[in-house]
């Protein structure tokens, strides 16, 4: 499969959970997918995959400056490894401050635009999540 089609398929693969997670939060489909987390998993493959198994090109010296990650992802297997890591690690975020906030019952109207930040700008939307759930718990006190 090329790096390409890979990419469009691993893009498309999360997007159903981004959706349950802001349309359909309590149900059980979306409630297995955030505790069980299959899709990171499943990216946690292909990312092995890309970044050991095909031509990407790692050194790990490649990692100590920014010209040497700059090179690395230089090669397309390389660039969508890293690709794939955000994708795993921002569901895997969104997942999380899914149960968190259920669990501290955090309205999910005010979920939804940290799930979104977080789809799109990752940190951004988990730093958004924390200052939302410190100021639901400061309103508790």
């Amino acid at each position: 499969m090329s790096t390409e089609t890979a990419f469009q398929i691993l893009n498309a693969l999360v997007l159903p959970q981004w959706l349950l997670m802001l349309v359909a939060p309590r149900w059980k489909p979306t409630d297995f997918l955030t505790k069980m987390l299959p899709i990171p998993v499943l990216l946690a493959v292909f990312y092995i995959y890309y970044l050991f198994l095909e031509d990407s090109g790692l050194d790990w010296q490649s990692f100590s400056t920014l010209a040497g990650i700059k090179t690395l992802f230089s090669q397309d297997a390389a660039l969508l490894a890293g690709w794939i890591h955000y994708l795993a690690f921002d569901l895997t975020v969104g997942s999380w401050m899914l149960r968190n906030s259920k669990r501290r019952k955090v309205p999910h109207g005010w979920m939804i635009p940290c799930l979104l930040f977080c789809f799109l700008l990752g940190p951004v939307g988990l730093l958004l999540y924390l200052g939302v759930r410190s100021m639901k718990q400061q309103a508790i006190y």
